[in-house]
């Protein structure tokens, strides 16, 4: 998967086709976003290829189509994504999508065996992936307070389900309450790293939480 090349000057405002999303087109992926996981993956080795991840904020799909081609050598991996919005990508029968509001979902619905019930699915994901991101208001401090309450969400269900030794990586907002996150991360893992991918657009408050080696 090759990455576009990042520009020697920065425009102050977000130009939406940028590199990332025309290297993103070309390729095939739903979203630019699949290099910002591309990286991290890289960089801390999250995703096997016989890994069981469960996506957060799935839509459009492009971090499934990343998790899709890491483990579609192995054959012995799977995912399930889950999100409001319906897909945008299709996939094989390994990789399941429940369309609903993850504040809604049953647990016990998003284990592996009871979301794909097929044999050889496991009862814990190994990673937990989250991109979820809030309606933004505008104000920052409101998005600040969404944003976090998506994050303690995500790392309470990755709390539960993550096997142990499961890694997880989480979009956050850059703001008020994330030392507490953070801090809370390092209770369940055993190695927390925080990481702005390079395609992270300039003026965006986004940022990646990632938790390594749950307890």
């Amino acid at each position: 998967m090759s990455k576009p090349q990042s520009s020697s000057k920065t425009k102050g405002r977000y130009e939406r086709h940028d590199a990332y999303y025309h290297a993103a087109k070309k390729q095939g992926f739903m979203a630019r976003s699949i290099f910002k996981l591309e990286e991290i993956d890289k960089d801390f080795s999250l995703i096997k290829p016989d890994a069981w991840v469960l996506d957060l904020g799935c839509s459009p799909g492009s971090w499934l189509q990343y998790v899709d081609s890491r483990i579609a050598s192995s054959k012995q991996g799977g995912a399930v994504g889950v999100d409001m919005l319906p897909l945008k990508a299709t996939f094989g029968p390994y990789i399941h999508f429940i369309n609903a509001d993850i504040f809604e979902v049953d647990i016990s619905a998003l284990t592996p065996n009871a979301a794909i019930q097929m044999p050889g699915t496991p009862l814990f994901f190994d990673v937990v992936l989250s991109d979820m991101a809030p309606n933004t208001s505008g104000i920052k401090s409101l998005d600040q307070d969404r944003s976090m309450a998506l994050c303690e969400h995500a790392l309470a269900i990755a709390e539960q389900i993550l096997r142990p030794g499961g890694n997880f990586c989480v979009k956050v907002l850059e703001g008020g309450g994330m030392q507490a996150f953070v801090k809370e991360c390092r209770r369940i893992f055993t190695d927390v790293k925080i990481r702005r991918p390079k395609g992270t657009r300039v003026a965006s408050m986004e940022t990646y939480v990632v938790g390594l080696k749950k307890k």
